[in-house]
């Protein structure tokens, strides 16, 4: 069982995908309250850091390795400073906290990890779509191309591509020829790919193109980093009008707790 939270260390924050506006209420306050804020600027835009009160120590760690993060956040603490660890998107995701909130158990320092908007729930909601529609789709697959850091060999591309599920395709850019290819498999060659590049940031980029189009499209874009590639059959019928995708929740011949027969 799960102990209560009481007052944290390092608040882990997800800062979203970098819309100051989708950063949580919780996050902000952490934010507001800091003493002494690490963030990776890579990821995290400085508008982030408006909410920051203008005492607090504000370090970029891009550039920086685990063996000099960590230090900086135990002797924060120890000194009696209120510490948050801004990450981007959510830090449930490919955020390296795992090895960061191990380092700082073994020091017997507390954390909370405090959730944020991912990327591709953005990328969701600016096509204004659902990913889940009844009798077409009814999962999502968040995951990633096998490059410098492999995946495990049951999670290679192709073998999820086999559910054609709603697929969410992080950090990839770089490999998105071989992606194309294994998602081609499985997935019709029209298959709408949304390519979302920095999304969330003032020059944000969101397209829509057939799956077949997918790597020659990133190429011309110039695309190597900071995208994201949302793969649906969802895409393909949003906002068309159809029975047979309509859920149950609001049908009148379904009955349920809240809406008796």
């Amino acid at each position: 069982m799960v102990e209560s939270k009481t007052a944290a260390g390092v608040y882990f924050v997800g800062a979203g995908p970098g819309d100051p506006e989708l950063l949580t209420l919780k996050g902000q306050r952490l934010i507001q309250a800091a003493d002494v804020i690490l963030y990776a600027d890579s990821l995290v835009p400085m508008g982030i850091l408006q909410f920051a009160p203008p005492s607090a120590t504000c370090i970029p760690t891009a550039a920086m390795t685990l063996e000099e993060i960590i230090p900086l956040m135990v002797a924060a603490v120890q000194a009696g400073k209120k510490v948050v660890r801004l990450q981007s998107g959510d830090p449930s995701l490919y955020s390296a906290i795992h090895e960061q909130i191990a380092r700082l158990v073994e020091a017997g320092i507390t954390v909370e990890v405090v959730p944020g908007i991912s990327a591709y729930q953005l990328a969701a909601a600016r096509l204004n779509a659902e990913l889940t529609l009844p009798e077409l789709v009814q999962t999502i697959i968040l995951t990633r191309a096998s490059g410098r850091t492999r995946v495990p060999p049951t999670e290679e591309l192709a073998s999820l591509a086999a559910h054609k599920a709603s697929l969410c395709l992080y950090l990839s850019a770089n490999c998105v020829h071989r992606a194309q290819r294994d998602l081609l498999q499985h997935y019709p060659p029209e298959t709408p790919v949304a390519v979302g590049y920095r999304l969330g940031w003032p020059d944000e980029q969101l397209w829509l193109v057939p799956l077949a189009e997918m790597a020659a499209f990133s190429q011309q874009q110039r695309l190597t980093r900071t995208t994201l590639y949302l793969i649906s059959p969802a895409l393909a019928v949003q906002h068309q009008s159809s029975g047979s995708l309509r859920s149950c929740l609001y049908s009148p011949e379904h009955h349920h707790l809240f809406r008796p027969h």
